[in-house]
């Protein structure tokens, strides 16, 4: 399922222009959603050119199931962790790029090539905190370049370091929900707007994946009501709608309101580090 019909091809003809100037991709996906945050149609773009990817968000991600995702990541790609708006993990991220550089160069000397900073893009699905992280590298740099002789005239480059350049502007990806769960994922962390879903669904989604990843007890600890471990979703969200006042005349439940309310509650981390999957159950390729 595209979820952005007819933006697709057009930001995939301006990341492919934007890849032709850089040497170096950092792919940033959301610690939560490591998998549904992922585009696998970047390897038909990138292929040619060294990753590094970058988990961002990672203060909301259930700490075990993160270290899972690395060791699955690393097999692959170099696998860095960041909290781009606090700027951590941005100083192992520099380093990890400086050593890229050093591999760069060494091509090209044996190409017979002069050797140059490394120049790089940050590119990712919507609302993984692409800007963030850019703006985190651009605090830490000197200045920006202007034009760097030989890339494409108007874009602005900033100088994280002698031998880094990053390109500033950040490589749109839009998600593709291969299914219904992917695409729920994508909602509940702010991928996709509540919108394009039922509210009711994504919120029992949500305390569906709570449930077979760690347990309930966020959910009753936080606000503080009781249910049988057992008990569905369903008879869940009323039990909060309650306890928050989501009410209608004659006292009914708002559901859809007391939906929202979880979601709100647990995008903006107030429900603890809550990942919403782990690799192993389903046959995740990067």
């Amino acid at each position: 399922m595209n979820i952005y019909p007819g933006h697709m091809a057009k930001a995939k003809r301006v990341l492919k222009e934007n890849l032709k100037n850089v040497d170096l991709i950092l792919e940033v996906l959301d610690a939560r959603i490591p998998y549904s945050s992922y585009n696998k149609e970047l390897n038909e773009i990138t292929k040619d050119k060294e990753k590094i990817v970058v988990l961002n968000k990672y203060d909301l991600a259930n700490i075990n199931i993160s270290k899972m995702w690395e060791k699955e990541i690393n097999k692959d790609y170099v696998c860095v962790y960041t909290n781009a708006v606090k700027k951590d993990g941005l100083d192992r991220l520099v380093s990890i790029m400086e050593d890229k550089q050093v591999k760069i160069n060494k091509k090209r000397e044996e190409k017979k090539i002069k050797k140059r900073p490394i120049r790089a893009i940050v590119i990712g699905i919507p609302n993984v905190g692409k800007s963030q992280l850019i703006n985190g590298l651009a605090n830490k740099a000197s200045a920006k370049t202007g034009n760097t002789p030989g890339v494409t005239r108007g874009k602005q480059w900033i100088k994280v370091s002698k031998n880094i350049h990053l390109l500033d502007m950040p490589g749109i990806l839009f998600p593709r929900a291969d299914n219904e769960d992917t695409a729920y994922k994508l909602v509940l962390t702010g991928a996709i707007k509540l919108k394009k879903v039922d509210t009711e669904t994504a919120a029992y989604k949500l305390l569906k994946y709570l449930k077979s990843l760690t347990s309930l007890d966020r959910i009753s600890n936080y606000y503080s009501i009781d249910f049988r471990e057992d008990e569905h979703p369903y008879d869940i969200l009323p039990k909060i709608g309650k306890k928050r006042g989501c009410l209608m005349s004659g006292g009914k439940i708002d559901r859809n309101r007391a939906a929202r309310l979880l979601i709100n509650d647990y995008q903006k981390g107030e429900l603890g580090r809550i990942s919403l999957e782990k690799p192993g159950s389903d046959h995740y390729e990067f």
